[in-house]
């Protein structure tokens, strides 16, 4: 009896230092919606699964695929026997030169004139969360920043973090499975002057959904109108249509054109996750067009003072990677041509996802935004409980608003796919 109340009161205390806890009020936070995606799917036994969550690029054997252009940049890079020394502030020059030159164009008149502040960043989340920093101190007009609806899921937890107010503008029409230019149109011109807006440089995340050129130019219009501050990010350039300088289109005009340039409105986010596959190497570049050279180096001065009690300094491998791929003239042009094939897979998975549900399925449904949507993501139109019986009965993996990655599709299972979206849309009223 003396045991069962010396247990009880051994219980009661722990129950007590529980309650007291330094982290007793810490909530669990919720999962992430693609993690857990690919979490469900490696649970999953069915020898014909698919993931079509996760944002990174396979072949057409659904194996990661590691560029022959990076391959034999990193053996240059061997034979060099280079040094391991910390990089400055805003990262290796040769790089972050070379960045600036395939985002902005080799006649860049910026660059030229070098009013283009540019730092090495940790990938694409790290140059929008440098940027988000250095608007939040510096940006004296504003502190809202406008998102697409939808955009990317990171981007408001990083604006907000960053301490931007976050609030949205329309884009994707779910009417059409296309872009709602009026309204986003409209909701440029309703915002306060002198707000930021965020704008995804091609193959908009999840939607898949680009501007054309003219609309491009609508866009750059209402925005130079009203006083905007333009803050691109560009995570897929070169792997949407397979040509880099088409995937520039909207950066460049923005840079050319209206008063954007002169005033020095306009900022980037750069990844080369996904173009050159270097997706855990983390490289990219957050820069901003200044409106003289004197200018861009306080600029740069201030990216450096809130870089360094961040993460010092960045990583130097795939930094050195890219400087090496964009810099050797013929592991360049190599580069290019594996862009282009990755970039053609993807468009072609697209048209054979089309032409088996249209064709050899039958569907009645209008599928035509497969194949106009463009680069890594389709938002498919697909309804929540549509998206659960893919994943129950066909263990078909993706996220609840429809988003599949193209690349997780392959010659060996786009027939499945388009049959298991057939079979679960084919009532749908």
């Amino acid at each position: 009896m003396l045991a069962a109340t010396a247990l009880r009161a051994s219980r009661a205390t722990t129950t007590a230092q529980r309650a007291a806890s330094t982290w007793a009020n810490v909530k669990m936070g919720p999962p992430d919606p693609i993690l857990g995606v690919t979490e469900a799917f490696k649970a999953d036994t069915n020898p014909k699964k698919m993931n079509l969550g996760v944002g990174a690029y396979r072949d057409d054997a659904g194996k990661p695929f590691v560029l022959s252009s990076v391959r034999k940049a990193e053996k240059l890079m061997m034979d060099q026997k280079l040094d391991k020394e910390y990089l400055g502030i805003t990262g290796l020059p040769s790089f972050t030169a070379a960045a600036a030159k395939l985002a902005y164009g080799a006649q860049s008149t910026p660059l030229a004139e070098k009013r283009v502040a540019v730092t090495q960043s940790i990938s694409g989340t790290g140059a929008l969360r440098i940027g988000g920093e250095f608007l939040a101190r510096h940006y004296p007009h504003s502190k809202r920043i406008y998102l697409p609806t939808p955009s990317w899921g990171n981007h408001t937890p990083i604006m907000r973090d960053s301490g931007l107010e976050v609030h949205q503008y329309p884009y994707f029409d779910k009417r059409t499975n296309g872009l709602d230019i009026e309204g986003m149109l409209a909701g440029i011109r309703a915002a306060p002057d002198r707000s930021i807006f965020l704008l995804h440089a091609c193959a908009h995340n999840p939607t898949g959904v680009d501007p054309t050129p003219e609309q491009w130019k609508e866009i750059h219009a209402a925005i130079d109108a009203k006083g905007h501050f333009a803050f691109f990010d560009m995570a897929y350039q070169g792997f949407a249509s397979g040509d880099t300088e088409r995937d520039a289109f909207a950066l460049r005009h923005f840079v050319k054109e209206g008063s954007i340039a002169g005033e020095g409105r306009l900022c980037l986010a750069q990844s080369f996750a996904k173009n050159i596959g270097l997706y855990g190497e983390r490289v990219g570049t957050f820069s901003i067009v200044s409106s003289d050279a004197d200018e861009a180096k306080r600029v740069e001065s201030q990216l450096k003072i809130l870089i360094r009690p961040m993460y010092s300094n960045p990583p130097m491998h795939g930094a050195r990677i890219v400087s090496t791929v964009l810099n050797t003239p013929e592991l360049e042009k190599e580069w290019r041509g594996e862009v282009k094939l990755m970039a053609d897979r993807i468009i072609t998975m697209r048209e054979k996802l089309y032409n088996h549900l249209v064709n050899d399925f039958g569907s009645k449904h209008n599928w035509e935004h497969i194949t106009s949507q463009i680069g890594m993501f389709c938002f498919t139109g697909l309804k929540p409980e549509e998206v659960e019986s893919l994943k129950k009965d066909f263990a078909v993996y993706l996220t609840k608003d429809g988003r599949i990655s193209i690349a997780g599709i392959s010659s060996g299972n786009v027939k499945y796919l388009a049959q298991a979206i057939y079979e679960v849309t084919k009532n749908r009223a």
